[in-house]
């Protein structure tokens, strides 16, 4: 006589790293209700203006605020925020960017079919609409290219997407022993170094609209030195697990 033996359900979150929208976030926050699902907003050094909205956001249903005591980066936000979220007992964490780029009716697919136990990374890849300026949309080929080089692979196919499903636990290890950087950074090499480790990815299509508020927080100096900083560790990463990754790689070709 067999067992009937029922996976136990995923436990999904929302979190949404927050610096200065205070122009975008209600209505980001409004459309990811829609979810149903609880929401982390993480408050990475906000001013006063925004803090203030946050707070009043935190009070609705199935919300809770984390909030640096100062700007550390999205990277510092996104670690606080799967922190949290294991606290919460959340088994996986979509993480949704909060200027209102993305449309909430792109999102259960990334939800979908998850068990507890799936240590899956879903990162997201974009479908832009005619308001993306031409300079972000080519330029990020150039980082597209050295992450499929790091990973001697196309499985990463956007990297830089700001709509992610985090298995939380699986990751938080990871960043345990990598923290991968507290800027911009993170949003590559997380997924590079998950991929090295042998994780699971999956891309799913998100369309981008170019955002609500117009608020940019990339540095162009610091985020491009960072950026190629990170790089050039991950290339020099792959040359030192260049057998596993050609193994790797003649698997998924055969």
């Amino acid at each position: 006589m067999s067992l009937d033996v029922h996976a136990t359900p995923a436990r999904v979150g929302v979190l949404i790293p927050v610096y200065n929208h205070a122009g975008a976030i209600g209505q980001t926050f409004a459309r990811l209700q829609t979810l149903g699902l609880p929401i982390i907003l993480v408050d990475d050094g906000s001013d006063a203006e925004c803090a203030a909205l946050l707070d009043e956001l935190a009070r609705a249903e199935q919300t809770t605020l984390v909030r640096l005591p100062h700007n550390r980066g999205k990277g510092a936000a996104v670690r606080a925020g799967l922190a949290h979220a294991q606290t919460l007992g959340l088994t996986h964490a979509l993480q949704v960017d909060a200027d209102g780029q993305h449309e909430a009716a792109d999102l259960p697919p990334f939800v979908a079919g998850l068990d507890a136990s799936d240590e899956i990374l879903r990162i997201g890849y974009p479908r832009f609409d005619e308001s993306v300026p031409k300079h972000r949309f080519y330029s990020r080929y150039l980082t597209h290219v050295l992450v499929w080089l790091a990973t001697l692979s196309l499985a990463l196919r956007d990297t830089m997407c700001g709509v992610k499903l985090y298995p939380v636990a699986a990751v938080n290890r990871l960043v345990a022993r990598h923290p991968c950087g507290d800027r911009m950074q993170f949003d590559s090499e997380l997924p590079v170094r998950w991929y090295w480790q042998g994780g699971r990815v999956e891309n799913l299509p998100v369309r981008v609209s170019y955002p609500l508020d117009g608020v940019s927080h990339f540095a162009l100096w610091r985020d491009n030195l960072l950026l190629a900083g990170m790089h050039a560790r991950l290339l020099l990463g792959m040359l030192i697990r260049l057998p596993v990754l050609l193994r790797r790689r003649l698997g998924e070709l055969s």
